[in-house]
């Protein structure tokens, strides 16, 4: 992977260890040689994240449409900051310019971001690894949830194992390294059930 997307909220929670795990990430993936694409921001995760690839040395893409541009404070310091005009032209940029995506806690803007890379997925218009950094069990209950429907017959299993979920850096980089996405569709037929 030379490239990774990483999805995560423009406020920082309210444990410091979400944003020191994001500026580990950012540095573990500058080490690597591994570009950051990101929302474009200078706070909160998306702001650890950066300054993190940043301080090792790393690449870091910003991508942000113009209406947030002020509201979540542009980092100015990045290799590149790239304005959008919308939320989906957004996502398709950082998509385009990425070999996998990682979430990190965020909230309705992570999830939505994260999901619909997911389903692109699923659906079968790429193949890059999907993962969740899931700092301090943040992402334990979707987990379960994802668990849930696969168990309830919504989601197939070789489509549930399309997420990637570790609580350490290294490994889930391993596990992204290692992806292969599965070759079945999307639907369940009734006697999968």
């Amino acid at each position: 992977m030379h490239s990774i997307t990483v999805f995560c909220g423009a406020n920082s929670g309210t444990d410091p260890v979400f944003t020191n795990q994001a500026f580990a990430l950012g540095q573990t993936l500058a080490q690597l040689n591994i570009r950051v694409v990101y929302g474009g921001a200078k706070i909160g995760m998306m702001g650890a994240v950066a300054d993190g690839a940043l301080s090792g040395g790393g690449k870091v893409i910003g991508v942000i449409p113009w209406f947030l541009r002020k509201k979540e404070v542009a980092h100015e310091n990045l290799t590149e900051l790239i304005e959008v005009d919308s939320m989906h032209e957004r996502k398709m940029k950082m998509h385009e310019l990425s070999d996998g995506v990682i979430a990190l806690p965020g909230g309705f803007g992570t999830l939505e971001e994260w999901f619909e890379m997911l389903t692109w997925a699923q659906l079968g218009l790429h193949q890059k690894p999907i993962g969740i950094l899931n700092i301090g069990g943040f992402y334990d209950a979707l987990c379960a949830q994802i668990q849930t429907m696969t168990d309830q017959g919504f989601l197939k299993e070789s489509n549930r194992k399309m997420l990637l979920v570790s609580d350490r850096v290294e490994d889930l980089l391993a596990q992204m390294e290692n992806y292969v996405a599965p070759e079945v569709g999307k639907w369940i037929e009734k006697e999968e059930v």
